[in-house]
């Protein structure tokens, strides 16, 4: 039995309420593991996956993967992206902080999870390349440590906050002026009046992101020890087939109007299926590559890893040709 440690989104869904055929050898045990919430089977996958090797297969990072094969580490992986998230509607800054425009975050201070994780780089590289902003003039706070320790460049300021700091309190507070979030600030006493995103029309920004570079970008990769890949040479690619039957079989379910908890998530539906010509859920290399190109040059610009890295060194054999 090998085990596979996911999060429990919709297009996950397959994987735990029995509808996904998995049988096969070796058997595949599933285990529901957050990164930042704790569910069923526990919290901090990323940690536990690339530094203690306690999962057979798990989603992770794109970033830390990145850093963790650049280092050697033991793990491969295949080319399905369980995650994924825009940059521009993940920017928040108090409303207080005279933040109008990218521009102005230079200067400020800005709070990330970890200068890892993959949300932040993307943000940061999206800052950069789009829209001009010089990381080396923001004041960086961190409140985790990264899941695969790296040295970053010394132009770079960077300090953690205070233990049991908490990034919403400090944005509505106004310790950190700025926060590039994977979730949403929830600030406690009704003080979320004070936070806003950074751009006032984000959906704006990401149409247009999708129009000009034709992608949605990754969060995250599945990755697999390589010795349980070097034992079941086939893993890789039944895993492969598992996620884009799990895909197919999720995307029937907004055909019922009712099938989300959100009053108006039928309405969202039918606005992105006008908006998006193609799939945004793709898995495979050959189309996923100037997404995963684009973020390997932030990786390197921000020295998560040391050279430029290809499809054939950040992914299984069996894979190369998806």
């Amino acid at each position: 039995m090998i085990t596979l440690a996911i999060d429990c989104y919709d297009r996950h869904l397959p994987f735990f309420d029995g509808t996904l055929d998995m049988t096969g050898d070796p058997e595949i045990r599933v285990l529901q593991v957050g990164q930042t919430g704790h569910l069923r089977d526990g919290t901090a996958r990323h940690e536990r996956m690339l530094q203690n090797g306690e999962f057979d297969a798990a989603e992770t990072s794109l970033a830390s993967y990145f850093a963790a094969k650049s280092r050697g580490l033991p793990y491969t992986a295949i080319p399905v992206f369980p995650r994924r998230l825009f940059s521009q509607g993940q920017i928040f800054v108090n409303a207080s902080a005279g933040i109008e425009s990218p521009k102005d975050l230079e200067g400020k201070t800005v709070g990330l999870q970890s200068f890892q994780t993959t949300l932040a780089v993307l943000a940061k590289g999206d800052l950069s390349s789009l829209y001009g902003v010089s990381l080396e003039k923001i004041h960086w706070v961190v409140i985790h440590d990264d899941a695969i320790q790296i040295d970053y460049p010394s132009d770079i300021d960077i300090r953690k906050a205070p233990a049991g700091s908490n990034l919403s309190e400090m944005l509505s507070r106004g310790d950190i002026d700025g926060l590039f979030f994977s979730r949403t600030p929830d600030p406690q006493g009704g003080k979320k009046g004070v936070i806003r995103r950074l751009f006032s029309s984000p959906e704006t920004e990401e149409l247009r992101f999708i129009q000009e570079h034709g992608y949605w970008p990754i969060m995250h990769v599945l990755a697999l020890k390589t010795e349980t890949a070097d034992k079941h040479l086939d893993l890789p690619v039944r895993l492969m087939a598992l996620f884009e039957a799990a895909y197919r079989q999720s995307s029937e379910y907004y055909a019922d109007p009712n099938w989300s908890r959100i009053v108006w998530a039928k309405y969202a539906y039918d606005a992105e299926c006008a908006a998006f010509a193609d799939d945004l859920w793709t898995t495979g290399i050959r189309a996923n590559a100037p997404n995963l190109e684009r973020f390997a040059d932030y990786a390197l610009q921000q020295g998560l890893i040391d050279h430029p890295m290809t499809p054939a060194e950040l992914f299984h054999p069996s894979t190369l040709e998806s």
